[in-house]
């Protein structure tokens, strides 16, 4: 059903059974997946995807062109996975060209109230965003990552699998997968994040093998290449452990410890 006071464009593909709200605009190049529910006064810009099952509330602001000075603009997309929430007054932006042209939003994310998601974002499956945890540009975030409310990530930062962010945290290096997080101006970690995984059904010796990393990398005060040569000859290498070794060799911006 859509509203007769929201603007359709002729040329957006929403399937039959999506709803829009009172005054909500849908633009050119829009592709709305079916059971998915557009609240009132939202706004939908171009080029932009939103999967099956989503709900979008008032006010929110997908697919805006990028607060990007070198953005000249050049045709660049949103994606928004399946069953993902998006609340009220969250903004997501598209790509630039060279960013690599695309902000996906994965599935089954859920975007509570004032997020900010910018240009060349990626996030993975089920990751949650407490009120105003804001993205810069060309961030990636893991699967199932929790930020806190009013979490502040620096353009090019990653975030791992599973990591949890402590509320009014500045993240401005990586922060490794299955840790726990916080601080201001800048974040360091206070260990693995054992509720999260424990949630999420992780067998105890997977648990127990993190432990031994997550000490060997962050607490014996090793070098990165020594602490990364004492986990792959003292820790099983479960896969979540050569997850994280993979993660922490592939820093470009630095490891947070």
């Amino acid at each position: 059903m859509i509203h007769p006071t929201a603007i359709v464009d002729a040329d957006a593909e929403l399937d039959s059974d999506v709803e829009v709200g009172p005054y909500s605009v849908i633009a050119s190049d829009v592709r709305i997946g079916c059971g998915t529910i557009i609240g009132p006064h939202v706004t939908i810009d171009r080029y932009t995807t939103i999967g099956e099952g989503c709900r979008v509330f008032q006010y929110a602001a997908i697919g805006a062109v990028p607060q990007a000075l070198k953005y000249k603009g050049e045709k660049t997309y949103v994606t928004v996975g399946r069953g993902t929430t998006i609340r009220e007054f969250v903004t997501i932006h598209r790509g630039t060209e060279f960013g690599g042209g695309v902000t996906a939003i994965g599935e089954e994310n859920f975007l509570m109230a004032y997020t900010h998601v910018a240009h060349d974002c990626t996030t993975g499956r089920g990751v949650i965003f407490a009120n105003a945890a804001s993205l810069g540009g060309h961030i990636q975030v893991g699967d199932y990552a929790t930020l806190g409310a009013f979490v502040a990530v620096h353009q090019f930062a990653r975030i791992g699998d599973y990591a949890f962010i402590g509320a009014v945290s500045g993240v401005t290096k990586d922060i490794a997968p299955y840790v726990l997080a916080s601080g201001s101006p800048r974040a360091e970690l206070h260990g693995l994040n054992l509720v999260g995984l424990k949630r999420h059904h992780f067998e105890a010796e997977t648990i127990r093998a993190l432990k031994r990393a997550y000490r060997l990398l962050f607490r014996l005060g090793l070098t990165l290449n020594e602490a990364i040569e004492r986990v792959v000859a003292e820790v099983d290498q479960v896969p979540e452990v050569v997850n994280l070794l993979n993660f922490i060799k592939s820093s470009e911006r630095g490891i947070t410890r």
